[in-house]
């Protein structure tokens, strides 16, 4: 069935701007339904002006259009750019969107208010006419809020994808007024727990409700992981899908990734020598057979950080390396600064920021990849590390689950290890257990065959994506 859709979200890498894994979504998979027959896609954005700068030449103009903020009179422009088969438009307004950083200020909600007002108001202007607009996460929200409640004549379909269901924009219910261009008779789709919710606006409004795996699409219906939205989450279960994302594999790619040492697929010698090449960079003592464990992330609690914090002096009095990229809370960022300098021969830490660079260096030295995260609705370091022939560790919650088979040393199958209790001593017992594997080589060489068999490329998940549309145009009546 041919078929339009337009993403609506905050970020996109790559090329353009990025905080977390939602921007590698919007960044990938456009380009990967576009790559199906029946699918043209494009993405619209807030054009923020210091990061979008080295674009600005490039973009075509489009128009100028007046927009309301409550009582607030501004304006917007809107602008378009075409990369890698993908249209893009970008919302221009210099007072919402110069700003130092992407996110982190008072008026978030505001902000994000009136990037979904003028998305809603340049559908009308553009050329490319949508049959589903899809809306990304709490800042995109009330997308589908003013589309039902402003446009409610048209045909827009419209489906929402909860990235994680734990930011959810929440602004103050008094200013409702101030904020909004509609009636309060509208506010309980949108009002939750005494505060406007964007992510609640989305939730009630979109036609159908996508997240980023199947697991995490029944996690979110309980108390525990569903943050107090998980009673109107399981009244819309029949329109509420897991779809497990991907990961571009040009992009993460080892045969190819121009960051490396040593380029490789399935040759471990060349990944024993990229494993020299990084000890030596690092200071630790070099040694091609020592297991290398590393962790990428950011240093919040989600991350499960507290398990390994309780574990990680006893698992370094074994034979083992443990490199660690991240930045985040002070608290997590003393404590590894301080491990790694009472483990100087065993343990090195990066902390404070992200270099992509080390990132792909470590993938390609390390043997073991360590995430152990107290909820995940999908992760894709998990996947990056499996495309770098890297063994997972990781608990079982959301995408990880869905995503990491875990090894059975009888049967030889698995692609990783895992273990279910949020308990640090369920970590250590893993990771002492995935050294008792690679100590065995016939046990070790299974897994990497194993691992080399992955496949977390988009076209599977655009395939399901594809025929979510069918069926909302279907139902709907959009045929």
């Amino acid at each position: 069935m041919e078929k339009k859709i337009l993403f609506v979200a905050s970020e996109c890498t790559p090329p353009f701007v990025k905080t977390g894994g939602l921007a590698d979504v919007i960044g990938s998979l456009p380009q990967a339904l576009n790559q199906l027959p029946t699918i043209e896609t494009s993405v619209i954005l807030p054009y923020y002006e210091p990061v979008m700068k080295p674009w600005m030449n490039k973009l075509e103009e489009l128009f100028t259009i007046p927009i309301e903020v409550g009582w607030r009179k501004h304006s917007f422009t809107l602008y378009q750019l075409v990369h890698k088969n993908v249209r893009y438009y970008f919302i221009k307004n210099h007072y919402y969107f110069y700003r130092d950083e992407i996110y982190g200020y008072e008026d978030d909600g505001e902000r994000f208010i009136f990037f979904s007002q003028a998305v809603s108001e340049a559908l009308t202007w553009i050329d490319f006419k949508p049959d589903i607009v899809h809306a990304h996460d709490w800042q995109t929200g009330l997308v589908m809020a003013f589309l039902k409640i402003l446009y409610p004549k048209s045909d827009y379909n419209t489906v929402f994808t909860i990235h994680n269901l734990k930011y959810q924009g929440v602004v103050l219910k008094k200013y409702f007024s101030d904020l909004f261009q509609i009636s309060r008779e509208h506010i309980g789709g949108m009002e939750w727990n005494g505060h406007i919710n964007c992510m609640k606006a989305g939730i009630f409004h979109a036609d159908k409700i996508t997240t980023v795996s199947p697991t995490y699409a029944e996690e979110i219906k309980t108390a525990y992981f569903g943050e107090g939205l998980a009673p109107l989450l399981k009244g819309r279960q029949r329109d509420l899908y897991g779809i497990l994302n991907g990961i571009d594999i040009n992009e993460y790619n080892p045969a190819k990734d121009l960051f490396l040492y040593r380029n490789y697929t399935n040759e471990r010698e060349r990944k024993k020598e990229n494993k020299i090449f990084l000890q030596k960079k690092l200071g630790l003592p070099e040694n091609g057979n020592v297991p290398m464990y590393i962790l990428i992330s950011r240093l919040v609690e989600q991350k499960g950080l507290h398990l390994l914090q309780a574990i990680i002096d006893k698992f370094l009095q074994e034979d083992v390396q443990f490199v660690l990229l991240g930045t985040g809370d002070y608290l997590f960022e003393d404590f590894f600064y301080h491990a790694a300098e009472r483990n100087k021969d065993k343990m090195v830490c990066f902390l404070g920021g992200f270099e992509e660079k080390l990132a792909r260096e470590m993938y390609a030295a390390s043997d073991f990849f360590v995430m152990p995260s107290k909820f995940e609705p999908c992760g894709l370091t998990q996947m990056i590390a499996l495309h770098y022939k890297v063994v997972p560790i990781v608990r079982e919650t959301g995408g990880l689950q869905d995503s990491v088979l875990p090894f059975n040393e009888y049967t030889l199958e698995g692609t990783g290890f895992s273990f279910a209790n949020y308990n640090a001593h369920d970590l250590l017992h893993v990771l002492r257990y995935s050294l008792s594997v690679y100590e065995d080589e016939h046990k070790w060489n299974s897994l990497l065959r194993n691992v080399e068999t992955c496949d977390f490329s988009w076209e599977a998940s655009a395939k399901k994506y594809d025929a979510l549309y069918d069926e909302i145009m279907i139902s709907e009546g959009g045929i």
